[in-house]
C-alpha cells in the first residue's frame, strides 16, 4: 500500500474521531470505578514499616529506614498528595496508536507462520524471548531500578544487550519510571497507575502524554547510580543502534544464515511476534498483577500475586511482595520457585558474575503477613 494510501487512511476525519472515541472510553471506563473507591479508601495507609533485610550483611530496622528514606526511591511516599480539581486532558500520542496497531497485526500475522518454522526457529525464539525477557527483569528491574544486587562488568553488559533485545526504552529511562511508579504507586505520578483502568496500565499509558506529576517527580529522582554507571549511559547513548541490531537484525538473521529460514519468517516469528510477547508479559506485571490475585503480605496496596503473570513475567508475579518489599532481589519469599529470573542471578552469583543479593529474613515476612495481609494461603505458585 503506498504512502499516500496510509496517509488518507489515518489522516481522515471519520477514522480519527472514530478512534479517539473508542481509545478515550476504553480508558475511562475499564475497571475505573471499583479500583478508584479501593484506592481511595486505602492510599493514605501506612506502607512498608518492615524493613530488616540479608544482604551483604544484616541490616536492622533503623538503618535500613534511614536508608529508605534518605537513598532509596522505590519506597512509597506517604507525603505525596494528588492535585484537586480537574484532572488535565489527556492526549492521544497518534505515533504511538499507529506503531503499536501495526505491530500487533504483524505478531498476530506472524502466528500464522509459526507451524511452517523450522524447529530451531523455534528454539531460537525461545531463547531470544527468554534472553529479552531477562535484560528487563534481572537487569532494568531488579538490578538497576532497585539495586537489589551487584553485578559485575560482564554480566552488566550481558544484562544491557538483552535489554536492548527488548526495545522497552533505554535503562536509565526505564529504571527512572520504574522508581516513579514504586515511589507513587497508583496515583496521578505512577506513570500506569492502575487506578485508570486494565487498558491504561497495560498498554494505554504509552499511547498517551505522561501526566504532568509524572514528569515533575521523575525530575527529582536522584539518578546518580544510573549516570555513573558507563555500562547504562553507553546503552543510552547508542540506544536506537542496538535496538535495530537486537531487537530485530540478530533475531532475523540468524535463522537465515545459520540453517536456511526464510528472512520474512525471521522477521516475523523470532522478531515481532517474540517481541511483541516480551512486551505484553512485561505490561501485564503493570496491569493484571496490580488486579487480579490474592495480598498475602499487604493489604493497603493494589498489587497481588498473580500465577499467570508469574509465569508469563519469568518471576514478576509475586507482585503484592514485590511491592511490599521493592528490594528483595528475588521479589518473592520463594527464592527460585517458579521464578527464572532468581535461578539465573543466583547461577550468575554462583559463577562470580554477581554478589551481595539483599533478601528479606523469614521472620520479618512473617510477621508482615501477619500485621498487615489478607490472611490467604502464601503458596509457592504465586
Amino acid at each position: 500500500m503506498s504512502s499516500q494510501c496510509y496517509y488518507i487512511i489515518f489522516n481522515s476525519v471519520p477514522f480519527t474521531t472514530i478512534l479517539n472515541w473508542i481509545l478515550s472510553y476504553l480508558f475511562a471506563s475499564i475497571n475505573r470505578s471499583s479500583l478508584h473507591k479501593f484506592h481511595s479508601s486505602t492510599k493514605s495507609t501506612a506502607r512498608m514499616t518492615d524493613t530488616e533485610i540479608e544482604g551483604p550483611g544484616r541490616h536492622r530496622n533503623g538503618d535500613v529506614l534511614a536508608e529508605s528514606a534518605t537513598k532509596r526511591d522505590d519506597v512509597f511516599d506517604e507525603t505525596y498528595k494528588e492535585k484537586e480539581g480537574p484532572k488535565p486532558s489527556m492526549i492521544l500520542v497518534w505515533r504511538n496508536i499507529i506503531l503499536m496497531t501495526l505491530l500487533h497485526i504483524g505478531a498476530v500475522y506472524g502466528i500464522t507462520l509459526v507451524p511452517s518454522a523450522h524447529v530451531l526457529t523455534w528454539a531460537w525464539f525461545v531463547f531470544c524471548f527468554l534472553t529479552s525477557a531477562l535484560g528487563v527483569t534481572a537487569g532494568a528491574h531488579r538490578l538497576w531500578s532497585h539495586r537489589s544486587y551487584k553485578a559485575s562488568l560482564p554480566l552488566r553488559i550481558f544484562l544491557a544487550t538483552a535489554n536492548s533485545m527488548a526495545f522497552q526504552n533505554d535503562i536509565f529511562e526505564w529504571a527512572r519510571d520504574h522508581r516513579v511508579h514504586h515511589k507513587f504507586s497508583e496515583t496521578d505520578a505512577d506513570p500506569h497507575n492502575a487506578v485508570r483502568g486494565f487498558f491504561f496500565a497495560h498498554i494505554g499509558w504509552l499511547l498517551v502524554r505522561k501526566h504532568p506529576d509524572v514528569i515533575e517527580k521523575g525530575k527529582k529522582l536522584e539518578l546518580s547510580d544510573l549516570k555513573a554507571d558507563k555500562v547504562v549511559m553507553f546503552q543510552r547513548k547508542y540506544y536506537k543502534m542496538s535496538v535495530v541490531l537486537m531487537c530485530f537484525s540478530i533475531p532475523m538473521f540468524v535463522p537465515w544464515c545459520l540453517w536456511g529460514e526464510s528472512l520474512w519468517l525471521g522477521y516475523f516469528v523470532p522478531g515481532l511476534l517474540r517481541y511483541t510477547l516480551v512486551l505484553n508479559a512485561t505490561w501485564l506485571v503493570n496491569s493484571a498483577a496490580h488486579m487480579w490475585g490474592n495480598r498475602p503480605y499487604d493489604t493497603n496496596i493494589n498489587p497481588r500475586e498473580n500465577k499467570f503473570v508469574t509465569l508469563s513475567a519469568i518471576g514478576e508475579g509475586f507482585h503484592n511482595y514485590h511491592h511490599t518489599f521493592p528490594y528483595d532481589y528475588a521479589s518473592s519469599e520463594f527464592g527460585c520457585k517458579l521464578n527464572l529470573t532468581t535461578c539465573f542471578i543466583d547461577l550468575m552469583c554462583f559463577l562470580g558474575l554477581a554478589k551481595d543479593r539483599k533478601r528479606v529474613t523469614p521472620e520479618i515476612v512473617l510477621a508482615r503477613a501477619q500485621r498487615t495481609g489478607d490472611g490467604s494461603t502464601r503458596n509457592r505458585s504465586g
